[in-house]
């Protein structure tokens, strides 16, 4: 008769060698997940993302042209197209209204970053201010979300757009 105790070991043996054979391969052939990003890019999308959202968010009936040119130059896909498409009528109704947009960051977040794919989510609390050409300066706060996309000449908007009031949700 074999001794029990050797056989017992030789059995584990064979198992914790075809568990290793297992782990290796399923670790190997497993998508290998991407690296979180660091908080030094964190804050460079967040900044690129808070100064276009601020872009996007002052405009003076004296130099529209300039201001839209701005524009351009922080967005980038539909939106960049959208700003060129339309950009003479809207320098038309802005000059006609006289106004000067001016906008201050009070605080902003991205809600998301894949470095792979080059995109990013971002929400900012802002605070606007239009001066009509006579009577008195209007201040109102809002919430903008936006995402930004990656491009050579660095982090710009893709989209932008005004977070509803109630959108975290409200009680019966």
């Amino acid at each position: 008769m074999a001794d029990p105790l050797r056989a017992t070991a030789a059995g584990l043996a064979i198992v914790a060698a075809a568990f290793a054979g297992w782990s290796g391969w399923s670790w190997a052939s497993a998508a290998q997940a991407a690296p979180p990003a660091s908080s030094g890019l964190r804050d460079q999308v967040l900044q690129a993302g808070e100064q276009a959202v601020e872009n996007f968010n002052t405009l003076d009936y004296h130099s529209v042209g300039q201001g839209l040119k701005l524009w351009e130059q922080s967005s980038t896909g539909a939106l960049h197209s959208e700003i060129v498409s339309g950009a003479a009528q809207f320098e038309r109704e802005f000059q006609q209204a006289r106004t000067i947009t001016t906008a201050q960051i009070l605080d902003g977040a991205l809600t998301s970053l894949n470095q792979q794919a080059g995109t990013a989510g971002i929400i900012v609390a802002i605070q606007l201010t239009v001066t009509p050409e006579h009577g008195t300066a209007a201040v109102k706060q809002s919430r903008l979300q936006g995402q930004l996309t990656r491009t050579a000449s660095g982090w710009k908007l893709s989209a932008l757009s005004q977070v509803p009031v109630g959108a975290a949700g409200s009680g019966g």
